[in-house]
């Protein structure tokens, strides 16, 4: 038995402890990558994806000459730049604040209430929500019986990207401090007595000791973020979104639903969702070399 045979057959139980974790991932990950070819195919359902004739790049034009093409794309972006522009800093200032409590079981208490939302599905989150913004929500409860007028949340072009970023906050920050807690209690608390012993407040520690501490895991969060920058989060927008609203809120991936799903135009939404994954690849790539270059740990 060769050297690299006699490995394997040690370390065997470990490869039998991953080997449904690689089966799950190449049948439901890597194995529909053949569908991709769709987009280069003038697809027929009866005949197939392997007899459908092939098409090139029309689908491609089809989609970059598309009229509603520039406005998917300029929403996407605005909407995912806003959520991590904004959303990004949120858990992070929890965690920091989190960090500095020191009765367990109202810092417990604190973690379990922000935790929750995470655990609800979109559509119940966006209902609760509804339940407050709608046109017979509490806050127009509360205007009305203010003698002032009702203001339609859920129809208002103005408010609708600031309602999908406060909402997207609300249902995630607390589930997305989580790793940053488990960061700030790798830092070495002889390093905090020291800062102490030379005068340093407590902003000054945070300065100098703990947002150093966090900062690696801080840059690979980001660019895991960036990367999904075209991904302005399908779920939470489908909910929220009404014909009223596709100038300003309509997205790739709802874009991608109506041909795909209602109108069943599979190449051409194909073809849109393989440009967003291309994109999405390109960004991780240079997000990952920029971190790598800083000095950071990187992706790979």
């Amino acid at each position: 038995m060769s050297a690299l045979g006699t490995r394997i057959w040690k370390s065997r139980f470990i490869y039998l402890l991953i080997l449904p974790t690689i089966i799950y991932f190449a049948i439901f990950t890597y194995a529909p990558f053949y569908g991709i070819t769709i987009a280069f195919k003038d697809y027929k359902i009866i005949a197939g994806i392997m007899d459908s004739p092939w098409v090139g790049f029309k689908h491609f034009e089809s989609m970059f000459t598309s009229e509603k093409f520039p406005t998917l794309l300029k929403n996407t972006v605005i909407i995912s730049m806003y959520r991590l522009f904004f959303g990004f800093p949120v858990p992070i200032l929890f965690a920091l604040m989190l960090n500095e409590v020191r009765h367990m079981l109202f810092k417990r208490f604190i973690q379990t209430i922000t935790y929750f939302p995470h655990f609800l599905s979109w559509v119940v989150f966006a209902g609760i929500i509804y339940n407050f913004i709608g046109p017979s929500g509490i806050i127009n409860l509360v205007l009305v019986n203010l003698g002032m007028d009702k203001f339609n949340f859920t129809t208002n072009p103005d408010v609708f990207r600031s309602l999908i970023v406060i909402t997207a906050i609300l249902k995630d920050f607390g589930w997305g401090a989580i790793i940053y807690l488990a960061a700030l209690a790798g830092i070495d608390s002889q390093l905090y007595e020291a800062a102490k012993i030379d005068g340093a407040g407590k902003m000054r520690q945070i300065w100098h000791i703990t947002l150093p501490g966090i900062r690696p895991i801080i840059a690979l969060l980001f660019c895991l973020q960036l990367a999904g920058i075209l991904d302005a989060g399908f779920d939470q927008i489908f909910m929220f979104l009404n014909p009223a609203l596709y100038d300003v809120g309509d997205i790739i991936d709802t874009y991608v639903y109506r041909l795909g799903i209602l109108q069943s135009q599979f190449e051409l939404s194909t073809a849109v969702g393989l440009f967003k994954g291309v994109i999405g690849m390109i960004l991780i790539i240079t997000a990952n070399s920029i971190i790598r270059r800083m000095g950071e740990k990187s992706l790979w």
